[in-house]
């Protein structure tokens, strides 16, 4: 009787990590695959603008709009947004050669709201498309052409958003670089193979105007990338992955990645929590292979906690199955988290060996830990505010 009812009890603790693994299985498995060859004649919309938020940028604001101006097409409208700044931003991005318009707003913060100001401004001589990059950030050559020329098909397209790497950083740093990577690059290219979106991340990304005219920007969500893909997605707007383009930053340092981390999880684990199982629901209903590919991956929690978790759970199942000799859960939940950790390090093998050293990757049960009170702190005190992540050199 107490071995058959552990068998119940320990199926019912290994389902739902078994399933978030499976999910995070299937989408590594289809992203690790070959990229498919892309058109390559370009149709390149002639009227672009690019949209920079800026909140007190000033170390880096002119490198970035001068960059811009080296990488984009003759024409190109560069747009700063300079957003409840206190230092030289707006004066230092005129001198660059940007259009600049400043807002300052006691409550209403954020990112999401710059980019509504920005697009106010551009309203009153609308592009054709709009791409929207950070200002700490670089495209790679070519990328605004690409982006530009994706949203002739009348939906967004996003670049793939990665970390510049450095096998010189903390290893905490490295592998923190590596998960960005497994999320923005692998998992994006693998749901996007299972019929679902790319992920929108915030900076390398690009609209057609009806599409950014209409898109709800205002908003103090700290994760609006990810709130504007939900929402796009259950509009039937399905933003694309382009492989043939880039856009790069740095990494913060260990201080200011674990705050940076913190903010992005928070918000991913907050839309998860609101929007995976009725997203999933939609999908299975209406039916929507998009939006059921969007569901699954909002199952999956981030990389670090999905691991935390499956192997806490794993522990308890073996202390069951020793003391009734049912194996049976504990088993199968140890095949799913194999099967994680050998497509984890196929992933590395195939695109992070240079963001991630193999000395650094040693380190990987360290870093679930450090990234627990970052998980602890999701229930205990929930980040719900946009905080700016610090740059390199400043206090």
């Amino acid at each position: 009787m107490i071995a058959e009812a552990w068998l119940w009890l320990g199926w019912l603790l290994a389902v739902p990590p078994l399933v978030a693994l499976a999910i995070f299985v299937a989408e590594v498995a289809m992203g690790l695959a070959a990229a498919r060859s892309e058109p390559a004649a370009l149709s390149v919309p002639s009227r672009i603008a690019i949209l920079i938020p800026a909140h007190n940028e000033a170390a880096s604001i002119a490198a970035t709009v001068a960059g811009l101006r080296d990488a984009a097409p003759a024409g190109t409208r560069i747009l700063v947004v300079a957003d409840n700044c206190t230092d030289q931003t707006a004066a230092l991005a005129r001198s660059a050669g940007a259009e600049v318009t400043e807002r300052s707003h006691a409550t209403l913060r954020g990112k999401g709201y710059a980019l509504a100001h920005g697009r106010d401004v551009l309203a009153l001589d609308p592009p054709e498309v709009v791409l929207i990059v950070d200002a700490d950030c670089e495209l790679t050559p070519g990328s605004v052409e690409q982006l530009a020329a994706a949203t002739r098909s009348g939906v967004p397209a996003q670049a793939e958003n990665l970390l510049l790497p450095d096998l010189t950083a903390p290893a905490l740093v490295q592998i923190s670089s590596f998960a960005l990577l497994v999320k923005n690059l692998v998992r994006s290219r693998g749901m996007t193979r299972m019929g679902g979106c790319a992920l929108l991340t915030g900076t390398g990304m690009a609209f057609p105007w009806p599409v950014f005219a209409a898109a709800p920007l205002a908003t103090s969500d700290i994760a609006e990338d990810l709130g504007l893909t939900i929402t796009l997605a259950g509009q039937g707007i399905r933003p694309r992955l382009v492989t043939q383009a880039g856009v790069r930053s740095r990494a913060a340092s260990l201080r200011d990645s674990a705050a940076q981390r913190r903010r992005w999880e928070h918000g991913f684990l907050g839309n998860a929590r609101k929007h995976a199982l009725p997203t999933l629901w939609r999908g299975l209903t209406q039916p929507s292979r998009v939006l059921v590919a969007l569901g699954l991956h909002l199952i999956v929690p981030p990389l670090a906690l999905l691991f935390l978790a499956a192997g806490a759970i794993e522990l308890v199942l073996l202390a069951g199955g020793a003391l009734t000799q049912v194996w049976t859960p504990a088993l199968g939940l140890a095949a799913g988290l194999v099967a994680a950790i050998v497509f984890t390090a196929l992933a590395w093998l195939r695109f992070g060996r240079s963001t991630l050293a193999f000395a650094a990757l040693l380190q990987a049960p360290l870093y679930v830990l450090w990234k627990i009170p970052t998980y602890i702190g999701f229930f205990k005190s929930r980040q719900v505010t946009w905080e700016r992540t610090r740059r390199a050199g400043e206090d």
